[in-house]
């Protein structure tokens, strides 16, 4: 099994809805679900480093001051590690532009039961409703 830690964000506007990835049919871990922006964490990186970087690769957008709001550990077929999740309030001026997945959504917590998402993601959703 593979060690790698991650660093997610999660972006939220006025309305408290967060934004999710629609992952691509052919991705590699989790094709053609919804999850958090961010990824792993590289050598020597910080996890605020990692997603101020997988936030401007994924999206083309600049974090200003994202928040760590949770440490979880997770476990999946082929990777375990530490899951960093931070928050930051959507800043309107900045356009996001899609890097990565097919698609993105602005989603409020009781949405997000309808959706594909892995289960690892799903516990953070849970616990990181009402920290922003």
């Amino acid at each position: 099994m593979i060690r790698r830690n991650a660093a997610l964000i999660v972006l939220y506007d006025n309305n408290h809805r967060m934004l999710l990835q629609h992952r691509d049919n052919n991705a590699p871990w989790l094709p053609n679900s919804w999850a958090f922006f961010g990824g792993g964490i590289e050598y020597g990186e910080s996890a605020e480093e990692a997603v101020r970087r997988e936030t401007l690769e994924e999206l083309n957008y600049h974090l200003h001051s994202p928040k760590l709001v949770l440490e979880q550990n997770f476990k999946s077929e082929n990777h375990c590690g530490t899951k960093y999740v931070f928050v930051e309030k959507y800043n309107s001026s900045q356009t996001i532009n899609l890097q990565e997945g097919q698609n993105f959504g602005w989603f409020l917590l009781s949405e997000t039961l309808k959706l594909k998402i892995v289960e690892h993601d799903r516990e953070v959703l849970e616990q990181i409703a009402g920290k922003f």
